[in-house]
């Protein structure tokens, strides 16, 4: 099944309808093995900006539970990065923000009541150029800076509780596992909709469209992108095979019609010349590499990509790099990272990589010693930090690598990935209530609070007169309560 909509295809509907929960009974009567959050009953129909964050927050965690995620560090950079300078020239008020990446080769994004935003690994590949990319993720903060999801709330209420109910087991089912029986639960819901919601939906998509456009422009990138990643985004919905998603559920239809409002709203802005950004290429190279179905494919794809006219040279190397470092060859590696990286040394991507290929050649020390001077001048740099606790671990420093770990938790405290390295890095440490502790704060991040609430209870069990550590895990437990109560309220 394939999902070649442009933000709320089966994820982004998901997002929406999980949110409608409230209106009707619990998720778990339309289907007992899914763990949907009821979310309570509003007092408002337009609902604060403090109650969506809450709400986006506890999507988030049910969301990570269910979905394959991309754990790259790099790739959350900068991404980041990108979000944050589109959020500086948009008209979102609250920009607390926080990014999910799907492990999926569709293209997609979606955005989430509360500043979640999400795209999948395969928009990076079918989006050329970094103001293409661009275009998606402004038109989701469009949805947000509008409120789309407060307005929709108000016509929901008019539709029939069985209807929504229908379309989000159906979603769930289809998002979290791809079944057929998703497909048939949409398909039967669909019966229901009535035209006012899909045409509702589609005047939110120009409003999007529009506003999107105009964050596009006030950020310097290019307003003309929208109508060619339009374009590509049409010709892979025509050529696609199998695509079988009831066209009640497309949302953001894909027609000659919207991209050529797109091209002459376009024409109203003056065109921004924009050179190549090797950023977004090379974050491009990660998730080609990170796709591709062996590490030696993709050596044969990026070396047939540098014998051609690539759009850029040097990040078609570095995935190059990455491939044979993934393939074991690491040797080749380093000779393919010296040609592009002596002029650059101080690049985060090129020390990454050198650092990895000096663990794949079995000397952790010299990746140690990179990652460290780096950090030098980047103290804090999630990516670099991720790395260099890795490198530590593979060097057999654990109390090190917890020390450094500890401090970035600090920093950055909702990345699954760091609370799991923490955990194994604290084990070895010999630091068994830590240990604990980073598991539970893992799971709660994955929204598995029971599993949360068992290994804070194995941390209670081992604190013994340390009264300051057994308060913490307390007061930690009691949080999870409240998560769960919040889960459960109806």
């Amino acid at each position: 099944m394939h999902t070649w909509t442009f933000t709320r295809s089966l994820s982004g509907l998901l997002a929406l309808l999980l949110c409608c929960l409230y209106f009707f009974v619990p998720a778990r009567a339309a289907n007992e093995d899914l763990k949907i959050p009821n979310l309570g009953e509003s007092s408002t129909s337009l609902f604060s900006a403090d109650y969506e964050y809450e709400l986006g927050r506890m999507w988030l965690r049910s969301f990570r539970g269910q979905a394959p995620l991309v754990t790259d560090p790099l790739l959350y950079g900068y991404l980041e990065n990108l979000v944050f300078e589109l959020v500086q020239h948009s008209e979102l008020q609250d920009r607390r923000i926080e990014l999910v990446i799907v492990d999926n080769p569709t293209i997609n994004a979606f955005a989430v009541p509360g500043g979640v935003i999400g795209v999948h690994s395969g928009l990076f590949n079918y989006a050329v150029t970094e103001d293409e990319f661009a275009t998606v993720i402004a038109h989701e903060i469009a949805h947000l800076s509008q409120r789309h999801f407060s307005r929709r709330m108000e016509l929901a209420q008019e539709q029939g509780p069985m209807q929504l109910a229908g379309l989000l087991a159906g979603v769930l089912l289809a998002a979290t596992v791809g079944s057929d029986a998703g497909l048939a639960a949409m398909t039967t819901a669909q019966g229901l909709a009535q035209d006012a919601q899909l045409r509702y939906s589609r005047a939110n998509e120009a409003e999007a469209d529009r506003v999107g456009l105009r964050t596009l422009f006030n950020a310097g990138m290019d307003p003309y992108a929208a109508p060619q990643m339009f374009e590509r985004m049409y010709a892979a919905t025509r050529y696609s095979q199998g695509d079988r998603i009831p066209e009640f559920l497309r949302t953001h239809p894909l027609s000659e019609k919207r991209i050529a409002d797109t091209r002459a709203r376009a024409m109203q802005y003056p065109k921004q010349i924009r050179s190549v950004s090797l950023d977004y290429q090379l974050m491009r190279a990660r998730v080609a590499v990170q796709s591709a179905p062996t590490p030696e494919a993709a050596v044969a794809q990026f070396r047939a990509a540098l014998e051609g006219d690539p759009i850029s040279p040097e990040a078609t190397a570095y995935g190059l790099v990455l491939a044979l470092t993934a393939a074991g060859r690491a040797d080749e590696a380093a000779l393919a990272l010296d040609g592009i990286w002596s002029a650059k040394r101080d690049r985060v991507e090129y020390v990454m990589a050198a650092a990895d290929i000096a663990l794949a050649q079995g000397n952790p020390e010299r990746a140690v010693d990179g990652l460290e001077r780096r950090l030098e001048l980047s103290p804090g740099n999630h990516p670099l930090t991720m790395a260099y606790a890795n490198a530590l671990h593979q060097a057999g420093s654990p109390h090190i690598a917890e020390a450094v770990l500890l401090e970035q938790s600090r920093r950055v405290s909702n990345d699954p990935g760091l609370w799991y390295l923490l955990a194994e890095v604290q084990g070895l440490a010999g630091n068994i209530v830590g240990l604990h502790q980073s598991r539970a704060e893992y799971f709660i991040l994955v929204n598995a609070l029971d599993a949360a609430e068992a290994q804070l209870g194995y941390a209670q069990q081992l604190v013994g007169n340390d009264f300051t550590r057994a308060s913490l895990i307390n007061e930690r437990m009691r949080d999870i309560q409240e998560m769960r109560a919040a889960m459960d309220r109806g």
